[in-house]
Formats: C-alpha cells, structure tokens, sequence
C-alpha cells in the first residue's frame, strides 16, 4: 500500500497526469510532449510528493518517461493489456486517474525494462532488420522488372545480386556494349559467355532500365547504411565475447542471430529458469482451464516480435543438422503438430537450452567432446567522428550550394 501515486496517460503529442492518494484525492494536469514540459512534469510529480510514477508501455512513448524519473521515484511501466483487464473496459481508453488507482494499490504488474545501453542496441538491431527487409523487397522489384522483360538473367546466376550479376546489371543500366561487359566479368563466369550474350541480347526499354537504376541505387545505400549499423552493433557487443560463444556454440546459431539475442533478451539471469524465459519470449501456449478441463491453444506471442522471429529462424537453421539432436525431436513432433507447431516446439527448446548454457557459464556440445567450430567475432572500427572545424565547413558549403540551387536566391 502507498499513500501517493502518480498515473500517466501517455499519447504522441501530450501527457496527461494524475496524483491520487489514499484520500481520494484527485489532482490532474496535461503537459506536452517537449523538453521543457516534461521537467515541469518531474517538478510537479516531486511538488506532490508522490511515492511511484506509473505509465503503460505505449509505443516508445514510456521511454523518456522512464528515463525522467529513472533513479529518483520509481517507475512502473504496465503492460497495456494488463491494465486494460483490470479496468473492465473493452475500449482501449484507459485514463490516469485509473492508472494512478492501480498503481496506489500496486496492481500493474511491472514490466521488465532494460537499461539503457541494451535498448541503443536493440533499436540498432531492429532498424538493421527493418533494412534488410526492405532491401529484399526493393531485390525482388529488380527480379519482376527483369521477368516482365523477358530478361532472364536468374537463369544464368544463382544470386542475380552476386558479384557477377552485379558486373551486368551495372553495366546495362549504364548502356555499356555487351562485349565490354563480358569483359569485365570474372574469369570464372566467362566460361558461359555464350549463356550470358543471349540473355544480354534482349533489349530492355529506357522505362525499364531507368527502373533498375533506382533500384539498384537505393538497394546500394541500403548497404552502405547497414554497414554503418554493424559497425555499431560491433561496438556495442564488444565485451560480451564469451557470451557470443556460448551463443554460437548451439547449432543454427551464427554472429549476427547471437548478437540480436543478446539485444532482445538482455541479461539472461534475470529470468529464474529457461521456461520463464520462454514464456516471456511468448513461446508457450494459451492455457484455458475451468475445473477439470484443460484446453491449450495457440502460443501467446506475448513479448518480443523480433526475439520470437530470430527463435524461429534458429530453429529452422537447426533442424536442417541431420545429425543434431533437435533434427531427431523435430522429426518426433512434426507427425502429431504439424511442420510449424513443431518449428515452435524447436525454437522453445533451443531457448530453454541457452538458459541453461548461459546461465552455467557453459558451452554446447553434440556429443562428449564435439563442439560446434567456433566462430569468427567481427572486430570493431572505431568511427570516424568531424571535429568542429570540418562540421563547420560542411556546413558552409551545404549553405553555397543551397544557394547556388535556388534560382532566386530564397532562404
């Protein structure tokens, strides 16, 4: 019990706030969502004495929040569905006066937030993903322009994005002859000029062409930027070596799935047993029971989207190790649940396993002395960061050249 509480509806452009105490006693204000609000959202919770700050986990907008508060009085983030069974409500409207009555009675169980430094690391890793995925999509734009064109290059590369089929499509996008892109392609994949010459003997209109040089373009950026993304990932991971090879100890599991797990879930031995864990990751099953009746239904998905993503991914990558022992339950549980069911059931045992792994300080073995060869770990480049001098003349020069770009010379 706790004598004052502070509720926190959060919306994008403002905040309302709420102090209740044992009294009854309702105080309400609206701030907005700007720096200088949002201290004097931390001098009029502290005027009023309150002893926790409660919010829902509402998009990022608990973030600032959280880290306002974090230190001072604490703070506890809910799980909106939490709340909202609580209150009884089928809207999604939940206002903080309630807010602020759960928390008086602690009621809102808390969410798990992490620290600052893995949520940097997390956003890094999810944008990453984000990038990648729209690379695939801008990747298969370039495969329908090729397609609707009759120009079958998919037929002569294996990967049309390889350094080979990079040679060509750069070179037909720039009008270069087809002799000098034979030319220019590697000693290897000239062996099958002949194959290659057909394809390029296929014309391409200038609508066509002008679309792939777009493509080709943006998907060329989007390289460069998820370079620049790693090369922060890197960093961030930098310590956490021995943690990256108990990781990548277990089958399926490589640098890029280890580090996104470390992302996601954190600090391993927060949780008191792997299938807390699981259960947190959202890889358990809905249980519905009312007296002797047990139904169990679809898992809960309740957590990470992206923890649950990259489980399943490693669960596919592990089942394809025909003499791994997750091969051998896979094909145990693929009969009675079916190929996806089944996939789960992998990716919630995989997590209970690294639990355990890295909670024992322990690495995976197949068998007694067979270990997995270990991985190589990406060495971090320190970024190059402008020193005052050199912003300050990009600066200038941006200036001239919007200048120069502007016919009338507008500001």
């Amino acid at each position: 019990m706790r004598e004052k509480a502070c509720g926190l509806d959060l919306h994008k452009k403002f905040i309302v706030a709420a102090v209740v105490d044992q009294d009854g006693t309702v105080a309400e204000q609206r701030f907005s969502r700007t720096q200088t609000d949002l201290l004097l959202l931390k001098d009029w919770v502290s005027y009023h004495g309150c002893e926790v700050v409660a919010c829902e986990s509402t998009s990022d907008y608990w973030v600032q929040v959280y880290d306002l508060f974090a230190g001072q009085i604490p703070v506890i983030v809910g799980n909106a569905r939490d709340i909202k069974a609580l209150s009884h409500k089928k809207t999604d409207r939940i206002d903080a006066v309630w807010i602020a009555k759960l928390a008086l009675h602690d009621l809102i169980p808390a969410s798990r937030v992490p620290d600052r430094e893995q949520r940097d690391l997390r956003a890094l890793i999810r944008l990453r993903k984000f990038l990648v995925e729209k690379r695939t999509d801008l990747k298969n734009q370039v495969h329908h322009i090729l397609d609707s064109c009759l120009f079958q290059l998919a037929k002569v590369f294996s990967d049309i994005f390889g350094a080979s089929g990079m040679v060509v499509l750069t070179g037909i996008t720039e009008g270069k002859p087809v002799e000098e892109i034979l030319a220019s392609l590697p000693k290897r994949t000239q062996k099958r000029g002949e194959e290659i010459r057909r394809v390029l003997e296929t014309t391409l209109s200038e609508t066509a062409i002008v679309r792939l040089q777009t493509c080709l373009a943006l998907i060329k950026e989007m390289d460069s930027q998820i370079a620049i993304i790693m090369q922060l990932v890197h960093q961030c991971v930098t310590g956490k070596k021995r943690l990256i090879r108990i990781l990548t100890s277990m089958p399926g599991i490589g640098y890029l799935a280890a580090v996104t797990l470390i992302a996601e879930i954190g600090d391993f031995t927060d949780f008191s047993s792997g299938d807390k864990l699981a259960s947190w990751a959202g890889l358990v099953p809905t249980v519905h029971q009312s007296a002797d009746h047990l139904r169990m239904g679809s898992i809960t998905k309740r957590g990470s989207r992206t923890l649950r993503w990259i489980c399943v991914e490693i669960a596919h990558a592990a089942v394809r190790t025909r003499s791994s022992r997750f091969y051998a339950f896979f094909t145990r549980k693929v009969g009675q649940l079916g190929f996806g069911k089944a996939i789960v059931a992998v990716a919630r045992k995989i997590l209970t396993i690294l639990w355990h792994l890295v909670v024992n300080d322990e690495e995976y073995e197949e068998q007694e002395g067979n270990r997995k060869r270990e991985i190589r770990i990406p060495k971090a480049k320190q970024p190059k960061f402008l020193t005052l001098n050199e912003m300050l003349k990009v600066l200038a020069e941006a200036n001239i050249f919007l200048k120069q770009s502007d016919p009338h010379g507008g500001g």
